[in-house]
């Protein structure tokens, strides 16, 4: 009987020990391969940050924040990083099984947009009825192509170009006017008199200060996965604070880009401000809502019951 139980005991011991280093598996589809802002799933994974929190994450990267939600919306991945909130509201409006549960860029100052050196604009408002890049369609840089129309005034002609690296070639061989690009992609170029910036995504007001991307959640995985996601978010916050804070941060990022930690540390420093990081901080919805109208990504204002479903914002601790 005492045999029996010892080894009953073992047993258990095993299953437990097996649980406690098991690791629950998160899919995620991440725009622009590279980008300081999305860099946190790579760079975190590498460093532990996520394994410690029980987390194993199968990474897609996408070219932009609309192919992103429509991985997240098929159920393809789990997780969508990088989603321009706009367009996220347009297809939660229309029944897409999509919630936003985390900031993942306030502000626009990171997004640029250029002309090769020998180009007669000089600046968005010299684009007229030219050709302007975004990614790809109900992304961020969809919704500013769209804000530089209203606000300088412009016919301009908006055209989806997939991520930095391909629309930096249609732009540089004449096929489009206007290229976008964010860092580290480009600043090399700009820093060789190659390009010119002539505006960047802060140039319009109502986005200086909103929410302009947000993290989303397939539905289904929100019901199915909820305390993955919570340790997701509080691994991603730790993550964060490590990238600002340990110089190890800054040579992983440059290794893994292929840059120079110099031009590194400038991308995190003059773009990324820690703050706009937060995933806690989501700002400026009211005029979120009201942007994604003009823009015609909504068709009415979502109610307090819609935004409330919406958003699923994960506590800071369990």
């Amino acid at each position: 009987m005492r045999a029996a139980t010892r080894m009953a005991l073992a047993a258990l011991t095993i299953v437990l020990a097996h649980a406690a280093h098991a690791q629950d598996a998160l899919k995620l589809a991440v725009g622009q391969r590279g980008n300081w802002e999305n860099a946190m799933p790579e760079l975190g994974q590498k460093a532990g940050i996520f394994k410690k929190h029980g987390l194993e994450l199968e990474i897609l990267y996408t070219q932009g924040g609309g192919e992103t939600q429509q991985a997240v919306i098929s159920g393809s991945v789990d997780i969508g990083i990088g989603v321009g909130t706009g367009g996220a509201m347009g297809a939660f409006a229309k029944g897409a099984p999509i919630r936003a549960f985390a900031n993942s860029m306030t502000g626009a100052h990171d997004l640029y947009w250029y002309v090769p050196a020998n180009s007669p604009i000089k600046s968005m408002k010299d684009a007229g009825s030219r050709s302007i890049a975004y990614s790809t369609r109900g992304s961020s840089t969809n919704m500013i192509v769209l804000g530089f129309a209203k606000h300088f005034g412009i016919d301009a002609k908006p055209v989806a170009a997939g991520n930095p690296a391909s629309t930096f070639t249609q732009t540089m061989s004449g096929q489009i006017d206007v290229g976008w690009a964010s860092p580290p992609f480009g600043v090399e170029a700009i820093e060789q008199g190659r390009i010119r910036v002539v505006a960047r995504g802060s140039d319009v007001p109502s986005f200086r200060d909103q929410t302009v991307r947000v993290q989303i959640v397939n539905a289904a995985a929100l019901e199915a996965k909820k305390d993955a996601l919570v340790r997701f978010v509080q691994a991603w916050r730790e993550t964060i604070a490590w990238m600002y804070a340990d110089p190890a941060a800054i040579k992983a990022y440059a290794e893994w880009v292929n840059v120079p930690e110099a031009l590194a540390r400038r991308v995190r420093d003059e773009f990324y401000p820690k703050e706009n990081l937060d995933p806690d901080r989501i700002a400026g919805i009211e005029q979120a809502v009201t942007d994604a109208i003009e823009l015609k990504f909504l068709s009415a204002p979502l109610t307090k019951e819609q935004l409330d479903r919406f958003f699923q914002l994960q506590p800071a601790t369990k």
